[in-house]
């Protein structure tokens, strides 16, 4: 059953209505239903509670009159105007990072989610234990404490501590298992693609489309946390390995970011970054910047980026007047729900790839087979003419090899 809650917009500027829709749209995701919402816009963040004293009142009195259950502020609140509001409101308050965290508590599936998860819901807690004695408070059930295990955490910091470097550790060593494994990828000469985009952008649904994967798919913020790889075959038959990672958010928790960083790692090793834009939500503007920052502000800005603007099928406005808008480049239109422009989308992923490989052609003689099996192992065979004694190939290898093939090879085989 969901709770009842009301959302607060706090800002000391013009407050957005972008912003308000997505902390009601986050609220929802958390099983919460919003009766009501309040918005203020003050010179000065109250110290002691956020918000001026009559709004403190006024949204005291919608509490109480719809037995309201949580309140939920679009921003981050101190420890001490978190308890200050809740003896005030006499009700559950969480800020804006608490209810992204308890969305993400809900939809961690694999052991790596569910620790990464609950690293970054202990970090929080502790810096709610500031001035809260030895004891965390709603240790109960409710938003914000059903991440994995929380039930039986001990309010005593030291415990906490502990348990926090006890997940690190079991981090680290998941993290040295997806080095190993991206290890192996870099030896089998495979371009990495790593899918990126705002939150409920379409990313599951993408991946899906091009590789026949079964990635959960829901129309909710976060639907999936954990990340999924998986084969591509390119237009060309070529082939690519490509990663769904977790969706972005604006003001996303410092907390997620920190314990999702071995998930972000796929970001950072790969050689194309597909950046997934929904063009149905009239921010979309805005969420292109938001990604782009997160991507910045973990210095992941050489990458090459391909940008997919998605949902056509949905968007407000015409394909042939979106035409005309500033965009990203390079860019594709598509709707990965139809299928509809899924071929410009793989021919663009090849385009963007082209300097991954390098084309040669090579002399192999008939007492070389050895060089014929590395070709047809490590590249992809364009043309096969027979002479005298030898074959001439045309190949495509990726750069790595085709250097070091280079140096091996007397220069004499090569075209």
């Amino acid at each position: 059953m969901a709770l009842k809650g009301i959302v607060v917009g706090v800002s000391t500027e013009q407050n957005s209505r972008a912003s308000m829709d997505e902390i009601k749209s986050l609220a929802e995701t958390a099983d919460v239903a919003v009766y009501k919402e309040f918005t203020q816009n003050v010179k000065k963040i109250n110290a002691s509670t956020c918000i001026g004293k009559g709004k403190v009142e006024e949204i005291k009195d919608a509490v109480k009159n719809d037995d309201i259950d949580v309140v939920i502020f679009d921003r981050d609140l101190s420890p001490s105007q978190q308890q200050n509001l809740e003896a005030e409101l006499e009700t559950q308050v969480i800020d804006r990072t608490g209810i992204i965290l308890d969305i993400f508590s809900k939809r961690a599936k694999s052991k790596e989610g569910k620790i990464q998860v609950e690293l970054a819901q202990l970090t929080y807690k502790l810096s709610r234990l500031k001035g809260m004695g030895n004891e965390l408070s709603r240790l109960g059930g409710g938003i914000g404490t059903r991440g994995p295990g929380e039930s039986k955490l001990e309010s005593d910091r030291r415990t906490i501590r502990d348990k926090i470097t006890r997940l690190k550790h079991e981090l680290k060593t998941i993290e040295k298992n997806r080095m190993l494994h991206r290890q192996q990828r870099d030896k089998k000469n495979i371009p990495q693609i790593a899918i990126v985009g705002y939150t409920n952008a379409g990313k599951s649904t993408l991946i899906n489309l091009l590789t026949s994967a079964q990635t959960f798919v829901e129309d909710k913020l976060f639907a999936t946390l954990d990340p999924t790889t998986k084969k591509l075959k390119l237009s060309t038959g070529k082939q690519a390995v490509i990663t769904d990672t977790v969706g972005f958010i604006e003001k996303l928790p410092h907390n997620l970011i920190e314990a999702f960083k071995s998930t972000f790692e796929e970001i950072r090793e790969a050689d194309l970054l597909l950046h997934v834009i929904d063009i149905s939500n009239p921010d979309f503007y805005n969420h292109t910047r938001v990604v782009k920052e997160v991507l910045e502000s973990m210095n992941i800005v050489e990458i090459p980026s391909l940008y997919a603007y998605n949902k056509i099928d949905i968007a407000n406005v015409p394909k042939e007047t979106f035409l005309r808008y500033p965009k990203e480049r390079p860019f594709v239109m598509m709707s990965a729900l139809q299928g509809t422009g899924t071929e410009d989308l793989l021919s663009k992923i090849e385009e963007a790839l082209s300097g991954f490989w390098i084309k040669m052609k090579i002399k192999v003689g008939h007492v070389d087979p050895w060089l014929l099996s590395f070709l047809l192992s490590n590249g992809y065979i364009i043309k096969q003419e027979e002479k005298n004694g030898y074959s001439i190939i045309e190949v495509e290898l990726p750069k790595n090899i085709a250097i070091k093939l280079k140096k091996s090879l007397p220069s004499k085989q090569f075209i």
